[in-house]
């Protein structure tokens, strides 16, 4: 290799390195710009030279630089997002505001479509035994925790309902197979001789008593128990 070829090489590799510490410092300040995770179709349109190797290497090496810090780089679902540290979570616990008030009848349908989905209105009400208000399903809706899923094919073939990326996301669950199962809620002190939806809701910290009683019988709906 001449001189000049050997310069010529120093030089490419330089730009190389150059242009991938601007593409990393894109993608950072896309995360941190972002209000909600990103999946790799989302980095893309802030950076659509890149393919999805080149973002999942950046997303690697962007993941290592962080590491050890107090914030951290996450993936939760496919999607990306940047958090505090899970070791600093108890040090910062007074500054975080919980903007969600769900009531319990909230809650506890949350707690049955997380572990049953996709579970239809109808399969809702028959595991709290009562009858589910349209008002309980939009509070889910608005938080973005639930989504409807594919309809049955049934007689009727009836809406399902299932939780989305945003609901793993708010509980730090990568995936919903993460969810605690029957083992960890009984190590937990969390199964006793109460229905099966109070004990499950309790998982999601649920701290308001507003709601029916999940002894009432399905006929009764909701508001109609609330305003008992």
């Amino acid at each position: 290799m001449t001189p000049e070829t050997e310069n010529e090489t120093v030089t490419a590799q330089t730009l190389d390195l150059a242009d991938t510490q601007t593409d990393l410092r894109i993608l950072e300040a896309t995360l941190f710009a972002s209000a909600a995770p990103m999946n790799v179709a989302d980095m893309k349109k802030h950076l659509p030279h890149l393919d999805d190797a080149g973002i999942e290497s950046l997303l690697a090496s962007l993941k290592q630089d962080y590491e050890g810090r107090g914030v951290a780089l996450e993936e939760t679902n496919s999607r990306w997002a940047f958090r505090t540290a899970s070791d600093l979570a108890e040090q910062l616990n007074g500054l975080r505001v919980e903007e969600r008030k769900l009531s319990r009848a909230a809650m506890e349908t949350l707690s049955v479509i997380a572990y049953h989905q996709p579970i239809t209105r109808a399969e809702i009400e028959a595991v709290r035994g009562v009858a589910t208000s349209k008002g309980t399903i939009d509070a889910l809706l608005e938080t973005d925790w639930i989504k409807p899923g594919r309809r049955r094919e049934t007689p009727g073939r009836p809406l399902t309902w299932v939780t989305t990326p945003d609901f793993l996301d708010h509980f730090g669950l990568e995936t919903i197979v993460d969810l605690p199962g029957l083992d960890d809620l009984k190590a937990a002190g969390l199964l006793d001789r109460r229905p099966a939806v109070s004990v499950t809701g309790e998982l999601f910290d649920s701290e308001d008593g507003d709601g029916d009683d999940v002894a009432a019988p399905v006929a009764e709906s909701e508001d109609e128990t609330e305003a008992a």
